[in-house]
């Protein structure tokens, strides 16, 4: 495949056995859309075929962070302007993205520096080799913009020891390359300061010596000192146990996070707690990503995604008006209708 115009939104570009895709929009922290994950899907399908390539590098252009997450700001555009059908179209092909990172046959090396979220954790953490840096803030923010953690989130989030997944999940929290580690969410750390010779080794090197050669202690994370109220909190049945029970931990951090949840869509924090323990009980990261995605299209039909949206990145007046606007109004049936089918069919995985 043959390197891309300078203002492309993936850059793609060979060095050596190593196929770079460099993400490349800057000024929006390289907030993923339709047509960034075509390229990559395609840039993928030519890679794997061809012998001359070892490795799959990810980066992102500029300073900030490899990606900010989906274009959520287009999803709103689309749902407001009566064309959901677009944004479930975006989301069908970036779950299948999603999956096909984690079946690539070659190395897949991530390079998670700076701000990861949202879409940026699902074309970063599903890959083979995933690299944090002291830069590194990873996160799941979907609660906050009435969204439910996608692109294998949920998946990767049920992995992580005991109910530290549950916590990132209903909290948004970012968290450093230690947290990050002990998360499952990266594999390896790399001083931020080596990344261009880490990179520039992957050129004519087997990536597994690679990481051996660059890979350093990551700095060191907050979460294993917080497992105590974590676990105990997280473990409860319903969103308003948890929150009670945070409040009851007589821990700061606890209580903070019990105000954090209470800031979020209620609908989402319900939809996002059972997502996650049945996510629990599904057999593959496949079979996760095709709940996602009846999640995720039954939520262009509920207020709380286009309110979040509005009040985080349109209006950015940070008060959004969530609808219901408490927990106890949210009822069973309400959760249970974002796991129905979606009425467009399930993912088309391939290769």
């Amino acid at each position: 495949m043959n390197a891309t115009p300078d203002d492309a939104p993936v850059l793609l570009r060979r060095e050596g056995r190593a196929g770079h895709l460099v993400l490349n929009r800057p000024r929006a922290i390289n907030a993923l859309n339709h047509a960034m994950v075509r390229i990559i899907q395609d840039a993928l399908d030519a890679w794997e075929r061809d012998e001359s390539v070892a490795t799959v590098v990810l980066t992102g252009a500029g300073e900030r962070g490899l990606c900010a997450g989906g274009d959520i700001r287009s999803v709103h555009d689309d749902v407001r302007a009566g064309r959901a059908a677009v944004a479930a179209t975006f989301w069908h092909d970036e779950y299948c993205l999603n999956a096909r990172i984690a079946r690539c046959p070659k190395p897949y090396v991530a390079v998670m520096d700076g701000i990861v979220m949202g879409g940026g954790v699902g074309v970063s953490a599903h890959g083979s080799v995933r690299v944090v840096t002291e830069r590194s803030r990873v996160a799941m923010p979907e609660t906050g913009i009435g969204f439910v953690p996608d692109v294998g989130g949920t998946y990767l989030l049920t992995r992580a020891p005991g109910e530290l997944g549950t916590h990132l999940a209903l909290t948004g929290a970012a968290v450093g390359a230690g947290d990050a580690l002990l998360c499952g969410l990266a594999d390896h750390h790399v001083a931020s300061e080596r990344l261009g010779e880490f990179t520039a080794a992957l050129a004519d090197a087997d990536a597994a010596d690679v990481v051996r050669e660059f890979a350093a202690e990551a700095p060191e994370g907050e979460l294993a000192g917080h497992r105590e109220w974590i676990d105990h909190c997280y473990a409860a049945d319903s969103v308003e146990e948890i929150v009670d029970r945070l409040y009851a931990a007589g821990d700061r951090h606890a209580k903070e996070a019990a105000e954090t949840l209470l800031a979020k869509s209620p609908t989402s924090l319900k939809v996002t707690l059972a997502a996650l323990r049945r996510a629990r009980e599904l057999p593959s990261l496949e079979a996760v990503l095709e709940q996602e995605y009846r999640v995720s299209c039954a939520a262009l039909a509920s207020p709380d995604l286009v309110e979040g949206v509005r009040a985080q990145v349109v209006d950015k007046d940070r008060r959004p008006r969530w609808s219901p606007a408490d927990l106890a109004q949210v009822t069973d049936a309400d959760v249970a209708r974002f796991f129905e089918p979606t009425g467009r069919g399930g993912l088309a995985f391939s290769g």
